[in-house]
C-alpha cells in the first residue's frame, strides 16, 4: 500500500461534520509535477433517526487498474468518531491537500471499525443498536437493544465509486462531494432477529457540480398567521422541508435576515436530481400557499433553484 504525504500544515485529525464529502484538489506540486493534491470533506443527507454513529479508522484511494492492496494509496490512519445526523447541510474538511502520486482511481473506501445507531420508539423513548456492545463511540452507561451488522466493512473498507468510473489525479482541479445517504443506509433486518443492518447508500458529485435550493416566504396581501393560545404565530415558526427522490428529508427553519418581510432557508450541497420542497407549521396552523405544496424541484449540475410560496390564506385546526 502506497502512503500519501501530509504538507507539514495539514492538520493530523478528522473534523466533525455531517455530509460525507470528498474534495479531490489535483493541483501539480513542486515536489513532482506528477503529484497531485487530495483533500477529504464529510457530509451526509439527513434521515429520521436520532443518532447514526460511525468510526471511521481509514481513508484511502484505490487505483482504478489493481484492486489490491498494491493499489491502495493511505490518505488518512487518524481514527474519528463522527454522528452523521450532525453534518447535514454542510461539509467539514476531513483531509486536507494530501499529495498523492498522480494517476487514475477509481473508488474511495472509508474502513469503518465501529457504529451505533439510536432509534426513537412510538412511545418516545430510545433503543440503541450497535456493531459491539463494547463499542468504544457508545456513550458512557448505554445499554445496546440488539446488533448492528457491518458486513466487510471494517476490512475490505466501504467502497464509493467515484463518478464517471474514475478521477484521474495529477493537473486539473477535481473537487468532489460524497453523500452519505442515512436514511437509505440503515434499517431492521427482515424477520424476528431484531438485528439492525448498516447497507451505506453512498453516492458521489462533483461539488463544483452540486446544486442548491432557496425557500422563500412571504404573506400575500392582506394575509396574516392565526395566533394560538393568545401568542402570535409567524413565519417564523415555519420551517422549509426538502425530500429527496430516496425519501431523505432535511428541515430548516425559515428567517428574515434583511428584514423585507420574506423569510429564507437555504439548502446546500445537493447532487443533481428530483427533490420535493414544502413548509409545516406549528401544530394547529394549516395555510394555504402559491404555488401549491409540495412543490417538485428539479436540480440541475450546478444549479441554485429559487422557490417563493406566498401564503394566501391561513387558519386554525
Amino acid at each position: 500500500m502506497r502512503t500519501a504525504r501530509l504538507p507539514a500544515a495539514v492538520p493530523k485529525a478528522f473534523g466533525l461534520s455531517c455530509l460525507l464529502g470528498l474534495a479531490l484538489l489535483a493541483a501539480c506540486d513542486s515536489t513532482s509535477p506528477q503529484d497531485g493534491r487530495v483533500s477529504v470533506l464529510l457530509t451526509d443527507a439527513p434521515g429520521d433517526l436520532k443518532r447514526a454513529v460511525v468510526t471511521i479508522s481509514r481513508v484511502y484511494l484505490q487505483s482504478g487498474d489493481d484492486d489490491g492492496e498494491a493499489g491502495r494509496v493511505l490518505l488518512t490512519a487518524n481514527e474519528v468518531t463522527t454522528d452523521l445526523l450532525t453534518l447535514a447541510n454542510s461539509a467539514h474538511t476531513l483531509v486536507d491537500d494530501v499529495v498523492i502520486p498522480a494517476g487514475q482511481y477509481g473508488q474511495l473506501r472509508f474502513v469503518i471499525s465501529g457504529a451505533y445507531v439510536e432509534v426513537e420508539n412510538a412511545d418516545g423513548s430510545t433503543r440503541i443498536y450497535a456493531s459491539s456492545p463494547s463499542y468504544a463511540g457508545l456513550p458512557s452507561g448505554a445499554a445496546v437493544a440488539g446488533p448492528l451488522h457491518m458486513p466487510s466493512f471494517g476490512q475490505s473498507g466501504l467502497k464509493v465509486s467515484l463518478p464517471g468510473g474514475g478521477v484521474a489525479i495529477g493537473g486539473e482541479a477535481k473537487t468532489l462531494l460524497v453523500d452519505f445517504d442515512v436514511a437509505q443506509s440503515f434499517g431492521r433486518e427482515a424477520g424476528n432477529s431484531g438485528r439492525w443492518v448498516m447497507h451505506p447508500t453512498v453516492r458521489a458529485s462533483a461539488v463544483n457540480y452540486t446544486g442548491s435550493v432557496l425557500a422563500r416566504v412571504r404573506l400575500a396581501e392582506g394575509v396574516s398567521l392565526p395566533a394560538i393560545d393568545g401568542k402570535a404565530v409567524t413565519l417564523a415558526h415555519v420551517s422549509a422541508v426538502l425530500t429527496g427522490a430516496s425519501g431523505s428529508r432535511e428541515t430548516l427553519p425559515l428567517a428574515d435576515t434583511d428584514g423585507d418581510g420574506i423569510f429564507e432557508a437555504r439548502f446546500r450541497y445537493l447532487l443533481p436530481g428530483e427533490y420535493t420542497l414544502d413548509l409545516v407549521g406549528p401544530d394547529g396552523v394549516t395555510f394555504a400557499t402559491t404555488p401549491a405544496r409540495p412543490a417538485p424541484v428539479s436540480i440541475g449540475s450546478g444549479q441554485g433553484v429559487e422557490v417563493t410560496f406566498a401564503v394566501t390564506a391561513a387558519s386554525t385546526r
